[in-house]
């Protein structure tokens, strides 16, 4: 991890503490990482679960590839330098809403195995849960949502993941949901169980 420039910084802790964030919200604030090509479904899946969570009254927002790129990253382009400082910054936003005690739905393709872990590495452990949104190629093609795979057959999109550029799947995320296998419903239900079973949708209590 690289040091600010500045020297001259210091980090402030305030006196509410993450802890208090979650009790007030009644559950775990965590960032699941969904990864997966274009036309997976990654959108998708977090844009139903964010509805299903907020109609549980969980603090849930959803970080999406496309619209970051309006903002924040709209400075960065698709090179493979650009991709790693796109995923850098997002996993640094991502764990400033996990410790305000939400529940951050990441969607970007974030094809580099090494720019993944290093989200993960400045997490706490249990915050980050990898996703791996997985369907078949042929399928996303098929799909082709946006109509940008029929452009980069055509050579009209340069360093395109999955056609021209190469798109590394977790070794071992903590969740891989198939949505060439199953529909949106069951997709959201499988992540869903996901947090249920491992507590992120409970408040942590504290010891007495």
């Amino acid at each position: 991890m690289n040091a600010p420039k500045s020297e001259n910084i210091h980090w402030h802790h305030g006196e509410i503490t993450r802890a208090d964030r979650e009790r007030l919200n009644g559950h775990r604030g965590a960032t699941l990482w969904f990864t997966g090509l274009s036309g997976s479904g990654k959108s998708t899946v977090a844009r139903k679960l964010e509805e299903r969570l907020f109609e549980r009254g969980c603090r849930v927002y959803v970080l999406d590839g496309d619209n970051i790129r309006f903002g924040l990253n709209k400075d960065l382009g698709f090179s493979p330098a650009d991709r790693t400082e796109n995923i850098r910054r997002i996993g640094e936003v991502a764990k400033l809403f996990t410790d305000a005690g939400a529940i951050v739905l990441t969607a970007f393709i974030s094809p580099y195995r090494a720019d993944r872990d290093q989200v993960r590495a400045i997490m706490s452990a249990g915050d980050f849960v990898e996703v791996h949104v997985d369907a078949a190629l042929e399928v996303c093609e098929q799909r082709d949502p946006k109509g940008l795979y029929k452009k980069a057959r055509a050579g009209q999109i340069p360093e395109f993941t999955g056609i021209s550029a190469p798109y590394e799947a977790p070794e071992k995320p903590e969740l891989v949901v198939r949505t060439d296998e199953l529909s949106l419903d069951e997709s959201v239900d499988v992540v869903i169980d996901y947090l249920e079973r491992n507590g992120y949708l409970e408040a942590k209590v504290a010891a007495a």
